[in-house]
């Protein structure tokens, strides 16, 4: 049963701090979208031939489902997927793309002869009337640690306004995992301000706890070595693709527990994901994979952990858009050793991940 509201009535937002804020939004979006029209972008996840061939494979194994059908290629970029479906049997591939990378793409279209077959058009989806309903969406949406630029949502969207009963999605699932990590290089990192003496007989020993706290304020993206990984993976979560909504994704938080494999010392959590096709093809950012662009994201605790064979492990994390900057991720952690003292970590994932 639904409680009242007994409390003070709330103050709507004044008209000028709601353009204040779609104005953000405005440019948040115009910033996005400017990304994505520089080449590097597309160099490096056309060069990621794990990312590409996953979806080749996967859209050309499909093509039962995807022959002379209705397709979406949501973010199209340069359009190789959209090219991929076509190649399956395609009748119709309407190529979404909000940047200006759309005057490539045209070229790269009509460089294969499917323009007859690609429709390119520059606007975010949201804004897109279909003139037809959907039998699939692809989309390549995933970002740094699964969730990094929000554009899940934008799936999500499109899925529910226009794609038929019983249409595809490809991916059609995600999952995000979490796992705790070592880090070889952290105690030179550390030993780099004891060696200033030696060096140049200046003591810096002063340092070394400033130093921790800038390895720990930002989110790194960096591959590790699968012996960096020193417990058992958890899933933080299982999105399937037909069925995620909105609401899902604003918060996603879970309850973790580990196990450590043996004596070691901890220096902060890793995540990676996987997404799945139809039909059995797999995408993963696992350590224990061939590496992608994704690599894996670490999030450094404020001081090293030290473990045993089977030291326990317990917490939580959450992970949502930042309420202002909202391609952005907050991610909070709470984690305890045993039953030691519960410690609490805020990570803001913005552009300055490194």
């Amino acid at each position: 049963m639904a409680s009242l509201d007994c409390g003070p009535p709330k103050k709507r937002p004044k008209e000028s701090q709601l353009e204040e804020n779609e104005e953000t939004f405005d440019k948040q979006d115009r910033d996005y979208f400017r990304s994505y029209s520089d080449i590097a972008v597309h160099e490096e996840m056309l060069s990621d031939t794990i990312r590409t061939n996953a979806y080749r494979h996967a859209i050309l194994k499909n093509y039962e489902n995807v022959h002379g059908k209705i397709v979406a290629d949501i973010g199209a970029g340069t359009g190789i997927l959209s090219i991929f479906c076509v190649q399956a049997g395609a009748k119709k591939v309407y190529a979404i793309e909000a940047s200006d990378m759309v005057e490539q793409t045209r070229r790269i279209v009509d460089e294969n002869r499917m323009s007859d077959r690609i429709d390119v058009v520059q606007n975010k989806v949201e804004d897109v009337v279909f003139p037809e309903e959907l039998d699939v969406i692809v989309s390549e949406w995933m970002g740094y640690n699964l969730f990094y630029e929000s554009m899940l949502q934008s799936l999500i969207h499109t899925r529910e306004k226009w794609l038929k009963k019983g249409g595809l999605m490809m991916p059609s699932a995600a999952s995000l995992y979490l796992a705790p990590f070592t880090d070889e290089d952290y105690p030179d990192r550390l030993e780099l301000w004891s060696d200033m003496y030696s060096l140049y007989k200046v003591s810096m020993e002063a340092m070394k706890p400033y130093a921790q706290k800038c390895i720990a304020s930002r989110v790194i993206i960096r591959s590790i070595s699968p012996e960096s990984v020193q417990a058992h993976a958890h899933k933080v979560c299982c999105l399937d693709m037909k069925e995620v909504q909105r609401a899902d994704i604003e918060k996603v938080q879970n309850k973790f527990e580990f196990r450590c494999f043996g004596h070691s010392e901890i220096h902060g959590f890793t995540t990676w994901f996987t997404v799945d096709f139809p039909g059995g093809t797999s995408l993963t950012t696992s350590p224990y994979s061939e590496g992608t662009h994704w690599a894996q994201t670490l999030l450094y605790i404020d001081q090293p952990l030290d473990v045993e064979q089977d030291t326990l492990i317990r917490g939580t994390i959450s992970i949502s858009a930042n309420p202002k900057m909202t391609r952005y991720l907050d991610i909070s952690l709470s984690y305890r050793v045993g039953e030691g003292p519960v410690y609490h970590k805020y990570y803001l994932m913005n552009d300055w991940i490194t």
